[in-house]
């Protein structure tokens, strides 16, 4: 087998000492979060009964990126991207050990879960930049695609594995037990982090100087100037607020349209889990950066189409395939966007402009799903999905007649020195 496809790519990837250590630790560390998301809700659910603060508890953990993350795009600019995540992470480890320690107590007041969840909140979003612009400094610029696409199996694995274990532990031991557990994971990551070696070809310049409010000015602007970029970036808001909340309403197609119980909702949920990871597991293994324009543009075309299938149909095995082919393409489509941009910008906008992909990565569907949720109280569940597919396959289409300059902007960059020798460009 090819060692530049297949399997063989994901080896190579690994190969790379600094990005296996960094995956393993961040796998660990990841299935803790996911942990910790369960144990919050149903604490949260325990201490009020209230579906309201269900949704504000939930609020706290996701906005402050949405607010943050220009700024911390900016920060991840300026300072070493890899000590900016380690002291994000020890911030978070002391977030779980005090929701342990209260909680265990019995001292844990829902006021208190929701400041200690804003805090978090907070933390990730000046995390998040630094820790998707730091995977480019682990492996050659050839296998970005790869490890991005690693990455994002890693996160979607510990999505099912985290709630599964959290489970167990509320039942046998209580929701603190989670709590304690996240801490311990934050460990593996600090670790890894700690044996990092990255050598001066692999490190960002970080600015000196300057003010920071013009910094995240200077970001945005070269965003949207960018040829390649301010498209793509339009595409995936598009994407993010009119296709993917469809995952936010199932427990209501599951119980309102194809007449199920739990059961169905557990089973939709895992087959969009189990689509993203084959989605993923494809991308890792093809091993190269050439061509991923042309896939980002039509896995996005498949994602829309997926879900306006999905939302059409009263039969229950389309509907999962439907679903299973929504969490592939959409992965597909996420991770292919996510790797251009890395490839395509400035190494020194690295962090602004990701910090836009991250924004509309954790804000979009969210507000999207309030605005599905909120028409679906008059035009039915299948109606404002509908119509978000059909925004998304309209804006496709202007994207499709403008292919040309715009991939040529994107992958402009592929070909400059540093590129095909795999090492990173200064």
């Amino acid at each position: 087998m090819s060692q530049s496809a297949g399997f063989g790519a994901i080896l190579r990837a690994f190969g790379h000492r600094n990005f296996a250590i960094y995956t393993a630790g961040n796998a660990l560390a990841l299935t803790g979060v996911w942990m910790q998301r369960i144990a919050v809700g149903w604490l949260a659910w325990e201490l009020t009964h209230s579906g309201g603060w269900l949704g504000l508890v939930a609020f706290a953990d996701l906005f402050p990126s949405v607010l943050i993350g220009p700024f911390a795009g900016a920060f991840a600019d300026r300072a070493s991207r890899v000590r900016i995540i380690a002291v994000s992470q020890l911030l978070s480890m002391i977030q779980a050990i005090l929701l342990a320690g209260l909680t265990w107590w019995g001292l844990i007041t829902i006021e208190g879960l929701f400041a200690l969840t804003l805090v978090n909140g907070i933390v990730v979003g000046v995390n998040q930049p630094a820790r998707i612009a730091v995977v480019q400094s682990l492996v050659p610029r050839r296998d970005l695609s790869t490890a991005v696409a690693i990455n994002s199996i890693v996160f979607n694995t510990a999505r099912f594995v985290g709630p599964a274990i959290a489970g167990v532990l509320i039942v046998g031991a209580g929701v603190a037990a989670c709590f304690a557990a996240n801490a311990a994971s934050f460990l593996a990551l600090l670790l890894a982090l700690a044996r990092i070696k990255i050598d001066a070809r692999g490190h960002i310049r970080p600015r000196q100087g300057g003010n920071l409010l013009t910094d995240v000015a200077d970001g945005v602007g070269y965003a949207v100037r960018h040829p390649g970029v301010g498209p793509l970036l339009l595409l995936l808001l598009v994407t993010a607020i009119g296709v993917r909340p469809f995952a936010d309403l199932l427990p209501g197609f599951a119980a309102a349209v194809f007449g199920r119980g739990a059961d169905a909702l557990a089973t939709l949920s895992a087959t969009i889990g189990i689509g993203a990871i084959v989605g993923g597991l494809w991308l890792a293994q093809r091993g190269e950066i050439e061509g991923l324009s042309r896939i980002a543009l039509l896995s996005t075309l498949a994602g829309g189409l997926s879900v306006a299938a999905f939302v059409a149909t009263d039969s229950y095995p389309v509907a999962l395939a439907s679903t299973a082919f929504a969490g592939a393409t959409i992965l597909i489509s996420g991770v292919s966007t996510q790797t251009l941009m890395q490839l395509s910008v400035e190494r020194e906008m690295q962090g602004r402009v990701l910090s836009l992909y991250g924004i509309i990565f954790r804000g979009a569907p969210a507000l999207g799903s309030l605005l599905a949720g909120t028409l679906s109280e008059t035009l039915g569940l299948r109606w404002p999905i509908a119509g978000g597919c059909i925004l998304c396959i309209a804006v496709w289409l202007w994207f499709w007649r403008r292919r040309v300059p715009i991939t040529e902007a994107l992958e402009a960059r592929m070909a400059e020195p540093g590129a095909e020798s795999g090492r990173p460009a200064l």
